[in-house]
C-alpha cells in the first residue's frame, strides 16, 4: 500500500493522471480507456504493462501492447502479427485460449487436461470456445476430453475477459 501511495505522488509530480475505480482492476480500467479511444482517427493506444492479459485488446493500427522482455530495459511490442507469432491465434481468441488452459498467476482454473497445444489447435480449427463446444460431436476424442467441462470453461472465460465498460469519466 505504501508503494501505491508513493507511486501516486511520483505520478502527480510528473503530471501523469491516475485513474482508479473501487471494485475494478487496473486491467479493466485500461481496457475501458483503450476501447473508449479506439475510434479516434489520429490516436494510437500503446498499453505499457507486464500483464499479458491485455493482449486481448490488440487491434492493428489502433492498440498495441508493449511488455517487458528482460527486466525493464528490454521490451516487446505486440501487434496482431506478434500475437499470432507467439500464440498462433488472433488477439480476440486469447480470452478463449486462457479459458481453456487457465492461468495460475491469476487463479484462472481453465479446463483440466487441456494444455497450450490442444487449446491452440482447437481454436485454430473452430475459432471460438462456443464453436468448440457446439462441435464436440464431430470429434469423439475431443468430446470425451471436454465432456462436462463447458461450465468450467465459461466460468474461466468470465474471469479472463477484461471489462470495457468501467464507469470512469475522462
Amino acid at each position: 500500500v505504501s508503494q501505491i501511495i508513493e507511486a501516486r505522488t511520483l505520478f502527480q509530480k510528473f503530471g501523469i493522471k491516475v485513474f482508479e475505480k473501487p471494485g475494478f482492476e487496473a486491467d479493466d480500467l485500461i481496457a475501458t480507456l483503450a476501447s473508449k479511444f479506439k475510434d479516434e482517427k489520429e490516436l494510437k493506444t500503446v498499453i505499457l504493462t507486464g500483464d499479458l492479459d491485455t493482449l486481448q485488446m490488440v487491434e492493428d493500427g489502433k492498440t498495441v501492447v508493449r511488455t517487458f522482455k528482460k527486466g525493464v530495459s528490454e521490451t516487446t511490442t505486440y501487434d496482431e502479427k506478434a500475437v499470432f507469432e507467439r500464440y498462433g491465434l488472433q488477439p480476440e481468441q486469447l480470452v478463449d485460449y486462457k479459458a481453456l488452459v487457465g492461468d495460475q498467476s491469476d487463479n484462472i482454473p481453465g479446463v483440466s487436461g487441456v494444455g497450450e497445444k490442444t487449446a491452440t489447435s482447437l481454436l485454430q480449427k473452430y475459432g471460438t470456445l462456443e464453436s468448440i463446444y457446439k462441435s464436440l460431436k464431430d470429434n469423439p476424442k475431443i468430446e470425451k476430453k471436454l465432456q462436462g467441462t463447458k461450465n468450467q470453461a465459461e466460468f474461466s472465460r468470465s474471469l479472463v475477459i477484461l471489462k470495457r465498460d468501467v464507469p470512469v469519466s475522462i
